[in-house]
C-alpha cells in the first residue's frame, strides 16, 4: 500500500515537472517517506523540499499542486486520503484497506513476506554478516541481561538471513583478566579442594559463588585487589599452578553456560576466547606503539590520544604489560576477518559500552585495517529492575 501511494505521489510530481518545463530528476531514492511526528497529520508523510529549487515553487505551493495531480491520477480511496500539511504532502491510510491490502500480500508470499524489495529481490543476499553477542565472563552463571542480549542477538541474526545474507554467529568467552582471578583466589581461599560435583552445584553457579566470595572478602581486606592482580601476572607469565586452576574452573564455568544456551536454544558457528586473541592484540599495539601511532606514558602504560574523534585518551596496555578489555578485542577482531572475511560486523552490546565501540573502531583504523569501517556497534538500552 505504501509502494502504491509513492509511486502516485512519484507520477504527480513527473507531472507538475513536464507542466513546469523543467528538468529533474524524480526517483525512489529522493521521494522520501516519512512517519509524521503527530498520528492527527497523518500516516505517511512526503517532504519536499528536495523539490523546491529545481521546479521553482515553495514546498507548501508543491504539496498543494500535488494534492490537485494525485486526484487526477487515480481514485484513491482504497488508499486513504492526501492532505498539503505544510510542506509536506500527508497521506492518512484507509486502514481497513490497508490491513486487507497487507493480508493478501502474507498470504501470496507466504514464508517468504517482507524478506524481499519491490523489485522481487533479497536486499542483503550474498552479503557476509558476523554478528557477535553474548560475550559472557567466565566468572559466574548467565544472568537476565545475557538472555535479554541472546533474545536480540538471535533476533537479529534471523532477520539477516530471511533478507538473503550469509550469517556468521559468533560469541567472545571472556575467559582471562583479574575479574576471572577474583574467583580462583576466593577458590584457593576458601574452597580448595570442592568441585561442583561434590557439592551438587550446576558448575558455573559453583564459581559465580566463588566471585561473590572474593567480593565479601575485599570489603575487609583492602589487599585483595592487588592479591588478585598478582594472580593475574602470574597467570600472564605461565605460572603452572595458576593456569591449571584456570583451566578447571573456566571448564566449570563453560560447560555451565553451554548448558544454559542449549536449553535456550541458543547456538554460535564458533566461539572465541579471549585468552586465545589478547596475545595478539598486544601484539598489535606494541607496534603501534613503533610507529608513533600511540604513546608510553611514564608509568609504562600505552595509551592513544583521541583528540581526532573528540574523546580524550585511553590507556591501551597497563603499565604492567598486562592486558585490559580492548586489547582482546582487537586482536579478537583482526583474527575473526582472518578466519570469515566479512562485509559487515556487527556487535549486539548494550549502549553502556559506545564509548568502547568508538574507541575500538577508532584504534583498528589508525592500525591501517581498512575493514574497520565495516563494524558496527548495535546498541540498545539498559533496563533496571526494581530488585537491582
Amino acid at each position: 500500500m505504501k509502494q502504491i501511494a509513492k509511486n502516485i505521489v512519484l507520477e504527480a510530481l513527473e507531472a507538475i515537472a513536464i507542466e513546469k518545463n523543467v528538468a529533474i530528476q524524480i526517483n525512489e531514492t529522493n521521494l522520501i517517506m516519512e512517519t509524521p511526528p503527530n498520528p492527527d497529520m497523518g500516516d505517511i508523510g512526503f517532504p519536499l523540499f528536495p523539490f523546491a529549487k529545481a521546479l521553482r515553487m515553495g514546498p507548501p505551493q508543491i504539496a498543494e499542486a500535488l494534492l490537485e495531480k494525485v486526484k487526477a491520477i487515480a481514485d484513491t480511496k482504497k488508499i486513504g486520503i492526501f492532505r498539503a500539511v505544510g510542506p509536506y504532502l500527508n497521506l492518512y491510510l484507509n486502514k481497513a484497506s490497508s490491513i486487507s491490502s497487507l493480508l493478501q500480500s502474507i498470504e501470496k508470499d507466504g514464508s517468504e513476506y517482507g524478506s524481499k524489495n519491490t523489485a522481487g529481490e533479497k536486499p542483503l543476499a550474498n552479503q557476509n554478516i558476523m554478528l557477535e553477542f553474548s560475550s559472557p565472563n567466565t566468572n559466574k552463571p548467565l544472568h537476565l541481561g545475557h538472555l535479554r542480549n541472546d533474545a536480540l542477538g538471535e533476533s537479529v541474526s534471523r532477520i539477516l538471513k530471511k533478507l538473503g545474507a550469509n550469517v556468521f554467529k559468533v560469541n567472545i568467552i571472556n575467559d582471562r583478566g583479574v575479574h576471572i582471578c577474583k574467583s580462583m583466589l576466593a577458590y584457593e581461599k576458601f574452597h580448595r579442594g570442592k568441585t561442583p560435583e561434590s557439592l551438587n552445584v550446576k558448575s558455573d553457579r559453583f564459581v559465580g559463588d566463588c566471585y561473590v566470595d572474593f567480593n565479601n572478602y575485599a570489603k575487609t581486606n583492602p589487599q585483595a585487589e592487588e592479591e588478585a592482580q598478582k594472580l593475574l601476572r602470574k597467570w600472564e607469565a605461565g605460572d603452572k599452578e595458576v593456569t591449571d586452576l584456570w583451566k578447571t574452573m573456566n571448564t566449570w564455568a563453560f560447560e555451565g553456560i553451554k548448558e544454559t544456551y542449549e536449553r535456550t536454544n541458543v547456538s554460535f558457528d564458533k566461539f572465541y576466547f579471549e585468552s586465545q586473541t589478547y596475545l595478539k592484540g598486544k601484539e598489535e599495539i606494541l607496534k603501534g606503539l613503533e610507529e608513533g601511532l600511540f604513546y608510553k606514558d611514564d608509568d609504562g602504560a600505552i595509551w592513544i590520544d583521541l583528540e581526532e574523534i573528540k574523546l580524550d585518551k585511553k590507556v591501551l596496555l597497563r603499565k604492567d604489560g598486562t592486558a585490559l578489555y580492548i586489547t582482546q578485542d582487537i586482536g579478537t577482531a583482526i583474527e575473526r576477518h582472518q578466519d570469515w572475511p566479512f562485509d559487515q560486523l556487527v556487535y549486539v552490546v548494550g549502549n553502556e559500552q559506545i564509548y568502547h565501540f568508538k574507541v575500538l573502531f577508532y584504534v583498528l583504523e589508525k592500525l591501517g585495517f581498512n575493514w574497520a569501517k565495516q563494524l558496527y556497534h548495535l546498541s540498545y538500552g539498559m533496563v533496571n529492575l526494581p530488585e537491582g
